[in-house]
């Protein structure tokens, strides 16, 4: 146990390469906050802000493949710089907006945020397309369980300190900063990729030259790519349902208590994981957190009222531990599954994916919350978590795959969970 992690020790640069993949998308975690504190100060309307964070995130959603397939075909430290100088445009131009045009010119915050969010660093495509280059078998799947794990973390600490930002200095300094950070971090990672040879992205494999089909039709792509997106939909769609049940409770403050609560969990559970060696039991994962989620339906009103935080948070302290690690094993998965030149457009995919997976659950879990309450909003979110687990029962094993590669060759294919 833990061999995984000695072996991650030793791959040279790869803390600096870490970090700097993190710190090149901390701030996305919280560019939805700001914005929201900006348009609803600037027009008086959630509903307006609302329409602005939607079209920001559609257009990040929109563009994944492009801009993964951008990152498979141009040196990663130009793609960062172009595309961080324009997404951090984009948000001081909304920044700037208010001061510049009345509440009745919000439309034009619209186009910008869409525009701007086409323009988001592929920073995330870039770092889980690297990860296959620079280690094999367990350290990989160990690296994509860390990943994982500290970007569960970032989703607690990005919109904690935005949040802090707003409130002492205001929503507009905010998005100011995250525009200047999204910059920063972002040619950060392009230097760090540069340091150690991986700013150049992989040649095409000889097997493709000559033809391009859709990456879906690769065997396994597709059903990994609506996996990834079930799976964020029924977690999104549970965190909403903490959001309303604290609310109904008069104790708003519970959900970013119990919020933080599922992190730990799933922090614990990835770091334990990520040091088993062998390869991992993705449909097992899902499965494992499916019933996490599907765990708090007792503990939930109309099942349970009163209900206790005490055991909402229980539940999602132990439901959590499976999170983290279904990400790192479908991310590795993915990746094994994806030609080495294609990598990126994979992770754009999915991208897509996970944006459509939350606008297509949450207004039916909602839905389902204002009809039946809690319960049946979690239920919702249950059982789109399971379809995510049957979906992974059509991913094939890499090393079966002919476009998959010579490189898993050294994996060890010891079963683990």
């Amino acid at each position: 146990m833990f061999r995984p992690y000695r072996q991650l020790a030793g791959v040279p640069r790869l803390a600096s390469l870490l970090t700097w993949s993190l710190a090149g998308r901390l701030y996305i975690t919280g560019t939805g906050l700001a914005l929201s504190f900006l348009i609803a100060g600037w027009t008086s309307s959630y509903a307006v802000a609302g329409v602005v964070g939607g079209a920001l995130t559609l257009g990040q959603g929109v563009a994944g493949p492009l801009r993964g397939r951008a990152a498979d075909r141009s040196p990663a430290s130009r793609l960062l710089l172009f595309s961080s100088l324009a997404y951090g445009a984009g948000l001081l131009g909304l920044a700037l907006l208010p001061g510049a045009f009345p509440p009745s010119g919000w439309p034009v915050a619209a186009v910008l945020a869409l525009v701007t969010g086409v323009f988001l660093p592929p920073a995330t495509q870039i770092g889980r397309a690297v990860w296959p280059r620079i280690t094999q078998g367990p350290a990989r799947e160990a690296l994509y369980t860390v990943e994982a794990t500290l970007q569960e973390l970032m989703f607690v600490v990005g919109p904690v300190l935005t949040a802090t930002v707003v409130a002492v200095l205001g929503p507009r300094t905010a998005v100011l900063g995250i525009a200047g950070y999204a910059v920063l971090g972002s040619c950060g990672f392009a230097l760090a990729l540069r340091r150690v040879g991986l700013d150049v992205p992989p040649p095409p494999e000889q097997a493709h030259l000559g033809r391009r089909r859709s990456l879906l039709t690769v065997p396994g792509v597709l059903p990994s790519v609506l996996l990834a997106m079930c799976l964020v939909g029924a977690l999104v769609s549970t965190d909403l349902v903490m959001v309303a049940w604290a609310r109904d409770q008069g104790r708003p403050e519970l959900a970013g208590v119990l919020g933080a609560v599922w992190a730990v969990g799933s922090t614990i559970g990835g770091l334990v994981v990520g040091g088993f060696a062998g390869r991992p039991r993705l449909a097992l994962r899902l499965l494992l957190a499916a019933l996490g989620v599907l765990a708090l339906v007792p503990a939930l009103p109309p099942l349970l009222t009163p209900s206790s935080p005490w055991l909402i948070g229980a539940i999602l302290l132990v439901g959590g531990t499976a999170i983290a690690p279904s990400f790192a094993a479908a991310n590795s998965r993915l990746s094994e599954l994806s030609p080495a030149d294609r990598r990126g457009e994979a992770f754009g995919w999915q991208s897509t994916a996970i944006t459509a997976g939350s606008s297509l659950v949450l207004p039916l879990s909602g839905g389902l919350l204002d009809r039946s309450g809690p319960a049946a909003g979690v239920a919702c979110a249950a059982g789109v978590a399971l379809l995510a687990a049957l979906l992974a029962l059509a991913v094939p094993r890499a090393a079966n795959q002919d476009l998959a590669m010579a490189e898993v060759g050294g994996a060890d294919d010891t079963l683990t969970a």
